[in-house]
């Protein structure tokens, strides 16, 4: 700026900044605003997401529900073999001399059946009946326990694998004396007692709809 255009007097120096300041403001007022513009989302986007969301949720209601089931076939399952060990202490304690093969493995399934009967009447639960699977399961597991076994004198000695499985686990009058004769304590009446739980239950459920 040339010396001879500069104000004389300090009040039209003010003056000449403030109208400066004023040209300033109002050429920022044409500025773009520097705020994110936020756009809309399109349909197909909003579908998509939603579809993203009801799959998550939808995964984490099954896997709570999975947790819920196992919970109640554990607690059935846990009822089931307490029913009927209950009864093998009654018998125990009664010091009956000697109780039959087949009344035995009878009571092994009619006891745990009213329990299961009463309990699903009580508590409607689709789980309970499935203390079938529980006892089949654990029926095989011994089973394959037993076919391992190698045989010897009074230990079903040659027999093949169907004597074996027949003698140990079903046989009312003869046993192959594998596992010291207990293969019906083990196996055969657990695995009714399993059974027989599910059974009482569909039963309950049947009647309860």
């Amino acid at each position: 700026m040339s010396p001879w255009n500069l104000p004389r007097h300090p009040e039209d120096l003010e003056r000449r900044f403030n109208g400066n300041e004023d040209r300033v403001h109002s050429s920022h007022q044409f500025l773009p605003s520097e705020t994110h513009t936020e756009f809309p989302m399109s349909s197909d986007a909003e579908e998509i997401f939603d579809s993203e969301e009801g799959a998550i949720l939808e995964e984490q209601e099954r896997v709570s529900n999975l947790g819920e089931q196992a919970l109640w076939i554990l607690v059935h399952s846990l009822l089931a073999i307490g029913s009927w060990i209950a009864m093998m202490l009654v018998i125990s304690i009664m010091k009956v001399e000697s109780v039959p093969v087949v009344i035995t493995l009878g009571l092994s399934f009619l006891i745990p059946l009213i329990v299961g009967n009463i309990v699903t009447r009580f508590k409607q639960n689709e789980m309970a009946s499935y203390t079938w699977l529980i006892g089949l399961i654990w029926f095989l597991i011994i089973c394959l326990w037993i076919l391992d076994m190698p045989t010897g004198p009074n230990q079903c000695y040659h027999c093949d694998a169907s004597q074996k499985l027949y003698l140990t686990f079903l046989s009312p009058t003869e046993d192959s004396g594998l596992i010291d004769g207990e293969g019906r304590l083990v196996g055969t009446w657990p695995t009714a007692a399993f059974i027989g739980y599910g059974i009482g239950s569909m039963f309950a459920l049947k009647k309860k709809r």
